[in-house]
């Protein structure tokens, strides 16, 4: 199969440090590729990948300083891929929405994951607006928003098995905090679970400009104010498997509907339960009880904690084994680009068993004696048949 793989430029692939939806698109891509497929990746030039790099900026643009509007690189990279689009038997979107009149209105045969939150009600016209285009969801919870979208599949995210080895002797007795400081990932409830609990928390986050405030004046404070929490900043892929790994559970208290929350299967991949808040995808990831427990608040979550931290490991290792491996992801998304191509190809054979066909001209039965006619009565006959 020809696959055709467009990532955002904010972070390269796979990123650096923070980028949920960059990590995915090179998983997804690498396990492609190890399976014979021949994948065309259109990111950033400073991404890494065994596809063919279409390289559409510099560097990825969150890291570049110049830059200072990421629209104008990413329709650059949509003229790229409509130009070579018929190279493809599946273009696979990740960018979100700036692609929706291109296929809309070519008809490429794309397919686009959606990996945001979808409550957002400046959303909702649009999507009537598109409702042919063809869209994966991340999780089932990220469909309730907008169940009127043409919605082809579910397909949950997964991890490489071997990219966060499993840790069955954590060596820190400390909870960990993974993701980013915003008020809708929950910082300040981790903070409270870990005040409250007696514990030790780690918080190891980056920290958007847009959440510089938030930062200053609610987190910084209670940091500050409690010596058992610490902020290391934000960390890269080796540093996340001694991270995770050495922490007796992971903090997930998200005060919103998170479409999917990768940071809670890299947990369990390297054995670390989990509590969290039942927001979201957060049922879907977690099995109750086995890779962790889901709480409604604050208080629970204190009352759960010690069960948390007596769920055994290996169980929770099980759990990512089982559901969230990369190649499980792949070949769900395999599966899907087959059915898509089918669906093609029975929809073109339809066209054409349906396309009224001209009718046959009739043989006139005189025209060989026409022909022989003399040259004015022949352009005579001629204009009259």
């Amino acid at each position: 199969m020809r696959i055709a793989q467009v990532a955002p430029l904010f972070e390269c692939v796979p990123p650096k440090f923070y980028g949920g939806t960059e990590r995915i698109v090179s998983y997804l891509t690498e396990e492609c590729v190890a399976r014979g497929h021949e994948v065309t990746l259109f990111a950033s030039s400073d991404s890494i990948t065994s596809a063919r790099l279409v390289s559409c900026c510099d560097k990825a643009l969150r890291l570049n300083p110049d830059v200072r509007d990421w629209i104008p690189h990413h329709i650059s990279m949509l003229e790229q891929v409509r130009s070579c689009a018929h190279h493809f038997d599946i273009i696979h979107f990740h960018i979100d929405l700036l692609h929706y009149p291109l296929i809309h209105e070519t008809r490429l045969n794309g397919v686009t994951t959606l990996h945001g939150r979808l409550d957002m009600p400046d959303l909702w016209p649009l999507y009537r607006l598109f409702s042919d285009i063809q869209f994966i969801s991340i999780s089932d919870a990220q469909r309730g928003p907008m169940p009127y979208v043409n919605w082809v599949k579910t397909i949950h995210h997964g991890l490489p098995s071997a990219l966060l080895p499993f840790q069955p002797y954590p060596k820190g007795n400390y909870l960990a905090f993974l993701g980013r400081i915003a008020p809708e990932k929950g910082p300040e409830h981790a903070i409270e679970i870990a005040v409250r609990s007696g514990m030790n928390l780690k918080v190891a986050a980056k920290i958007d400009k847009a959440d510089e405030a938030y930062w200053h004046e609610v987190i910084a404070p209670m940091i500050a104010r409690h010596p058992n929490v610490e902020y290391i900043g934000e960390i890269n892929e080796r540093q996340k498997a001694e991270f995770l790994g050495n922490a007796a559970a992971l903090l997930f208290p998200i005060d919103w509907p998170e479409p999917f929350g990768l940071v809670m299967i890299e947990a369990m991949a390297c054995g670390t339960p989990i509590l969290a808040f039942r927001r979201g995808s957060v049922p879907e990831v977690i099995d109750n009880g086995q890779s962790g427990f889901i709480v409604d608040d604050i208080g629970a979550a204190v009352q759960i904690l010690s069960a948390v931290l007596a769920l055994p490991r290996s169980g929770v290792r099980d759990c990512f084994d089982r559901r969230f491996t990369a190649r499980r992801m792949a070949e769900d998304h395999l599966a899907l680009y087959q059915t898509l191509l089918d669906a093609k190809g029975e929809l073109k054979r339809s066209l054409a068993e349906d396309r009224p066909r001209e009718p046959r001209r009739r043989r006139n039965p005189f025209r060989h004696q026409i022909l022989k006619g003399k040259p004015e009565e022949d352009q005579i006959i001629q204009e009259t048949m």
